[in-house]
């Protein structure tokens, strides 16, 4: 091995140190959602996520593609509708839910959670567009990492 890739290697295996407060709020497509990327790998999809939802914001109906895992910091997050419509994740509560689960939520008082995606979920739209929570056609643009 080359110093040159030695060192590369040893700059790959460094720690990621995030800092959350300095990092800008990034606004999803959805009205009243925002998000900060502690972790993203636009490889795979892979994400942790600082997510927000001021009050009375929706997620609309969509679909995990892969495990979704949330962890609940402060306010809550409410099953709108689905199979577990009702479901309330309170503040320091924790929900996982699995591929192909679908649902719709929201959160009536706001809140904050941090959400772990193995790959972002797909949006179903009124007009019959899939996308993901970027507004990009899911297909195209994550498709591929299932069909494996």
């Amino acid at each position: 091995m080359t110093a040159a890739a030695r060192d590369q290697r040893a700059e790959e295996l460094l720690s990621h140190h995030v800092k959350p407060d300095e990092l800008p709020w990034q606004k999803l497509q959805f009205p009243g959602c925002e998000i900060k990327p502690l972790y993203f790998d636009p490889k795979t999809g892979l994400a942790t996520l600082l997510f927000k939802m001021e009050p009375g914001a929706t997620l609309p109906d969509h679909e995990h593609a892969l495990l979704e895992q949330t962890y609940v910091l402060e306010g809550s997050l409410v099953d709108k509708d689905g199979p577990d419509a009702g479901l309330e994740v309170k503040a320091g509560e924790f929900v996982w839910r699995p591929a192909g689960s679908r649902h719709s939520a929201w959160c009536p008082n706001g809140g904050t959670m941090i959400a772990i995606f193995q790959v972002p979920n797909k949006f179903f739209g009124k007009d019959g567009q899939v996308t993901d929570p970027s507004g990009k056609d899911w297909e195209s643009t994550w498709g591929h990492l299932l069909s494996k």
